[in-house]
Protein backbone atom coordinates (compact mmCIF):
# COMPACT_ATOMS: atom_id res chain seq x y z
CA UNK A 1 0.00 0.00 0.00
CA UNK A 2 1.00 3.29 -0.86
CA UNK A 3 -0.06 6.75 -0.79
CA UNK A 4 -1.24 10.02 1.44
CA UNK A 5 -3.64 7.00 2.76
CA UNK A 6 -0.67 4.04 3.90
CA UNK A 7 -0.57 2.94 6.97
CA UNK A 8 3.20 4.34 8.84
CA UNK A 9 3.19 3.27 12.34
CA UNK A 10 6.99 4.65 12.06
CA UNK A 11 6.30 8.29 11.49
CA UNK A 12 8.71 10.82 13.13
CA UNK A 13 10.85 8.63 13.87
CA UNK A 14 14.60 8.35 12.99
CA UNK A 15 16.71 5.04 12.37
CA UNK A 16 20.01 3.67 11.89
CA UNK A 17 20.40 0.66 9.94
CA UNK A 18 24.01 -0.50 9.36
CA UNK A 19 25.20 -1.91 6.50
CA UNK A 20 22.37 -1.09 4.61
CA UNK A 21 23.60 -0.55 1.23
CA UNK A 22 22.12 -4.05 -0.05
CA UNK A 23 20.87 -7.38 1.27
CA UNK A 24 18.73 -7.60 4.43
CA UNK A 25 20.39 -4.28 5.77
CA UNK A 26 19.03 -2.59 2.51
CA UNK A 27 15.91 -4.45 2.33
CA UNK A 28 15.11 -3.34 6.55
CA UNK A 29 16.03 0.58 5.77
CA UNK A 30 13.46 0.68 2.98
CA UNK A 31 10.92 -1.03 4.92
CA UNK A 32 11.47 1.71 8.01
CA UNK A 33 11.34 4.16 5.06
CA UNK A 34 8.12 2.91 3.97
CA UNK A 35 6.32 2.87 7.32
CA UNK A 36 7.84 6.45 8.12
CA UNK A 37 10.90 6.70 9.71
CA UNK A 38 13.95 8.75 8.60
CA UNK A 39 17.20 6.84 7.98
CA UNK A 40 20.55 6.64 7.79
CA UNK A 41 21.66 4.37 6.02
CA UNK A 42 25.24 3.18 6.50
CA UNK A 43 27.80 1.59 4.23
CA UNK A 44 31.27 0.58 4.13
CA UNK A 45 31.90 0.11 0.48
CA UNK A 46 29.84 1.11 -2.66
CA UNK A 47 28.86 4.48 -2.10
CA UNK A 48 27.16 4.35 -4.99
CA UNK A 49 24.44 1.97 -3.92
CA UNK A 50 23.79 3.76 -0.93
CA UNK A 51 23.15 7.15 -2.39
CA UNK A 52 20.75 5.46 -4.68
CA UNK A 53 19.14 3.58 -2.01
CA UNK A 54 19.22 6.95 0.06
CA UNK A 55 17.67 9.12 -3.63
CA UNK A 56 14.95 6.47 -3.60
CA UNK A 57 13.57 6.60 -0.34
CA UNK A 58 13.81 10.14 -0.66
CA UNK A 59 11.53 10.74 -3.41
CA UNK A 60 9.22 8.56 -1.72
CA UNK A 61 8.67 11.52 0.50
CA UNK A 62 10.83 10.51 3.83
CA UNK A 63 14.24 12.07 4.80
CA UNK A 64 17.50 9.55 4.04
CA UNK A 65 21.56 10.49 4.55
CA UNK A 66 23.88 7.95 3.94
CA UNK A 67 26.77 7.54 6.25
CA UNK A 68 29.92 5.86 5.57
CA UNK A 69 31.60 3.91 8.71
CA UNK A 70 33.44 0.75 9.14
CA UNK A 71 30.69 -0.44 12.41
CA UNK A 72 34.50 -2.75 13.67
CA UNK A 73 36.31 0.39 14.43
CA UNK A 74 34.97 3.45 17.66
CA UNK A 75 35.76 6.05 15.88
CA UNK A 76 34.10 5.68 12.99
CA UNK A 77 30.85 4.74 15.13
CA UNK A 78 31.22 7.59 16.72
CA UNK A 79 31.75 9.84 14.13
CA UNK A 80 28.59 8.30 12.72
CA UNK A 81 26.19 9.07 15.54
CA UNK A 82 27.74 12.87 15.69
CA UNK A 83 26.56 12.97 11.89
CA UNK A 84 23.47 11.77 12.50
CA UNK A 85 22.72 13.67 15.71
CA UNK A 86 23.71 17.10 14.41
CA UNK A 87 21.28 16.19 11.22
CA UNK A 88 18.45 14.60 13.36
CA UNK A 89 19.02 15.36 17.00
CA UNK A 90 17.68 11.63 18.04
CA UNK A 91 17.70 7.81 16.96
CA UNK A 92 14.64 6.17 17.84
CA UNK A 93 15.63 3.13 15.93
CA UNK A 94 18.47 1.46 15.97
CA UNK A 95 19.31 -1.65 13.80
CA UNK A 96 22.42 -3.81 13.87
CA UNK A 97 22.81 -5.59 10.76
CA UNK A 98 26.14 -5.19 9.52
CA UNK A 99 27.94 -8.33 9.26
CA UNK A 100 30.85 -10.97 7.30
CA UNK A 101 31.63 -14.63 6.51
CA UNK A 102 34.98 -15.93 6.10
CA UNK A 103 33.87 -19.85 6.50
CA UNK A 104 36.23 -22.28 6.77
CA UNK A 105 36.68 -25.98 8.71
CA UNK A 106 37.72 -25.21 11.87
CA UNK A 107 40.82 -27.16 12.12
CA UNK A 108 41.55 -24.87 9.08
CA UNK A 109 39.94 -21.86 10.12
CA UNK A 110 43.09 -18.94 10.87
CA UNK A 111 43.08 -16.47 13.53
CA UNK A 112 42.21 -13.87 10.88
CA UNK A 113 39.52 -15.25 9.64
CA UNK A 114 37.74 -15.86 13.56
CA UNK A 115 38.83 -12.42 14.77
CA UNK A 116 37.27 -10.48 11.18
CA UNK A 117 33.84 -12.07 11.86
CA UNK A 118 33.85 -11.89 16.00
CA UNK A 119 35.05 -8.44 15.49
CA UNK A 120 32.48 -7.34 12.49
CA UNK A 121 29.79 -7.68 15.00
CA UNK A 122 29.13 -4.70 17.28
CA UNK A 123 25.85 -2.89 19.22
CA UNK A 124 25.08 -0.38 16.90
CA UNK A 125 24.06 1.54 19.88
CA UNK A 126 6.13 6.05 21.14
CA UNK A 127 5.96 3.93 24.26
CA UNK A 128 9.27 2.77 24.25
CA UNK A 129 12.25 5.53 24.34
CA UNK A 130 13.82 3.50 22.44
CA UNK A 131 14.05 0.34 20.17
CA UNK A 132 17.39 -1.79 19.26
CA UNK A 133 17.03 -4.51 16.61
CA UNK A 134 19.95 -6.69 16.16
CA UNK A 135 20.23 -9.34 12.72
CA UNK A 136 21.44 -12.53 13.91
CA UNK A 137 21.21 -15.58 11.90
CA UNK A 138 19.55 -19.15 12.12
CA UNK A 139 22.77 -19.96 13.20
CA UNK A 140 22.56 -19.04 16.42
CA UNK A 141 20.17 -21.97 17.07
CA UNK A 142 21.24 -24.39 14.39
CA UNK A 143 25.12 -25.31 13.62
CA UNK A 144 26.78 -26.09 10.56
CA UNK A 145 30.50 -27.74 9.83
CA UNK A 146 32.90 -24.89 8.17
CA UNK A 147 31.15 -21.53 9.94
CA UNK A 148 32.24 -22.03 13.26
CA UNK A 149 33.06 -18.67 13.55
CA UNK A 150 29.95 -17.33 12.13
CA UNK A 151 27.90 -19.67 14.61
CA UNK A 152 29.78 -18.34 17.44
CA UNK A 153 29.60 -14.35 16.48
CA UNK A 154 25.48 -15.25 16.18
CA UNK A 155 25.42 -16.64 19.69
CA UNK A 156 27.47 -14.14 20.50
CA UNK A 157 24.63 -11.72 19.31
CA UNK A 158 21.74 -13.41 21.06
CA UNK A 159 23.97 -13.48 24.28
CA UNK A 160 24.76 -9.84 23.66
CA UNK A 161 20.97 -8.94 22.84
CA UNK A 162 19.73 -10.55 25.63
CA UNK A 163 22.17 -8.85 28.17
CA UNK A 164 21.35 -5.55 26.81
CA UNK A 165 17.56 -6.11 26.73
CA UNK A 166 17.94 -6.53 30.86
CA UNK A 167 19.91 -3.28 31.40
CA UNK A 168 17.90 -1.09 29.34
CA UNK A 169 14.90 -2.33 30.31
CA UNK A 170 14.25 0.35 33.41
CA UNK A 171 14.84 3.09 30.55
CA UNK A 172 12.11 1.41 28.75
CA UNK A 173 14.42 0.98 25.57
CA UNK A 174 13.08 -2.43 23.99
CA UNK A 175 15.80 -4.58 22.22
CA UNK A 176 15.07 -7.74 20.10
CA UNK A 177 16.77 -9.85 17.28
CA UNK A 178 15.77 -10.76 14.09
CA UNK A 179 17.52 -14.22 12.69
CA UNK A 180 17.08 -14.97 8.96
CA UNK A 181 17.25 -17.90 7.43
CA UNK A 182 18.05 -18.40 3.88
CA UNK A 183 17.69 -14.87 2.68
CA UNK A 184 17.83 -14.32 -1.45
CA UNK A 185 20.76 -11.72 -1.26
CA UNK A 186 23.78 -11.67 -3.49
CA UNK A 187 26.08 -12.88 -0.15
CA UNK A 188 24.03 -15.76 -0.35
CA UNK A 189 23.70 -16.68 -3.85
CA UNK A 190 25.56 -20.08 -3.64
CA UNK A 191 21.99 -21.08 -1.82
CA UNK A 192 19.62 -20.04 -4.98
CA UNK A 193 21.42 -19.26 -7.84
CA UNK A 194 21.16 -22.58 -9.94
CA UNK A 195 18.15 -24.71 -9.89
CA UNK A 196 20.22 -27.81 -8.13
CA UNK A 197 21.24 -25.57 -4.97
CA UNK A 198 17.80 -23.94 -4.25
CA UNK A 199 16.21 -27.31 -4.71
CA UNK A 200 18.95 -28.67 -2.32
CA UNK A 201 18.04 -25.64 -0.14
CA UNK A 202 14.27 -25.47 -0.25
CA UNK A 203 14.23 -29.86 0.88
CA UNK A 204 15.56 -27.24 4.41
CA UNK A 205 12.17 -24.65 4.29
CA UNK A 206 9.34 -26.54 5.16
CA UNK A 207 7.16 -22.93 3.76
CA UNK A 208 8.46 -24.11 0.78
CA UNK A 209 10.31 -21.12 -0.59
CA UNK A 210 13.51 -18.72 -0.15
CA UNK A 211 13.31 -15.75 1.92
CA UNK A 212 13.71 -12.22 0.47
CA UNK A 213 15.32 -9.33 1.90
CA UNK A 214 11.64 -7.43 2.26
CA UNK A 215 10.38 -9.98 4.55
CA UNK A 216 13.21 -9.21 7.16
CA UNK A 217 12.11 -5.51 6.23
CA UNK A 218 8.14 -6.23 7.62
CA UNK A 219 9.65 -7.66 11.01
CA UNK A 220 11.87 -5.14 11.78
CA UNK A 221 9.53 -2.38 11.18
CA UNK A 222 6.68 -5.15 13.66
CA UNK A 223 9.55 -4.69 15.94
CA UNK A 224 10.44 -1.03 16.22
CA UNK A 225 6.71 -0.18 16.34
CA UNK A 226 4.30 0.14 19.14
CA UNK A 227 2.56 -3.20 17.81
CA UNK A 228 4.90 -5.13 19.63
CA UNK A 229 5.87 -3.03 22.73
CA UNK A 230 5.58 -5.97 25.14
CA UNK A 231 8.05 -8.14 22.68
CA UNK A 232 11.42 -7.59 25.14
CA UNK A 233 14.81 -9.92 24.70
CA UNK A 234 13.16 -11.88 21.89
CA UNK A 235 14.89 -13.73 18.47
CA UNK A 236 12.09 -13.77 16.03
CA UNK A 237 13.30 -16.56 13.77
CA UNK A 238 12.33 -15.41 9.75
CA UNK A 239 13.03 -18.85 8.54
CA UNK A 240 10.26 -20.53 6.68
CA UNK A 241 10.10 -22.93 9.54
CA UNK A 242 14.03 -24.00 9.31
CA UNK A 243 14.71 -23.94 12.87
CA UNK A 244 11.44 -27.00 13.14
CA UNK A 245 14.54 -28.96 11.32
CA UNK A 246 12.37 -30.71 8.66
CA UNK A 247 14.97 -33.08 7.69
CA UNK A 248 13.24 -35.10 10.77
CA UNK A 249 9.94 -34.90 9.42
CA UNK A 250 7.90 -38.71 9.03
Amino acid sequence: MSGPMAYQPLRGQKALVTGANSGIGEGVARALAAAGAAVVVNYLTDPEAAQRIVSEISAGGVDAIAIRADVSREDEVRAMFRELLAAWGTIDILVNNAGLHRDAPFTEMTLEQWNVVLSGVRPDVSWAAGKIICISSVREKIPRAGHANYAASKGGVRQFMRSLAKELAPHRIRVNSIAPGAIQTLSGRANWETPEALNAILKLIPYGRIGVPEDIGKAAVWLASDDSDYVHGQTLFVDGGMTLYPEFAP
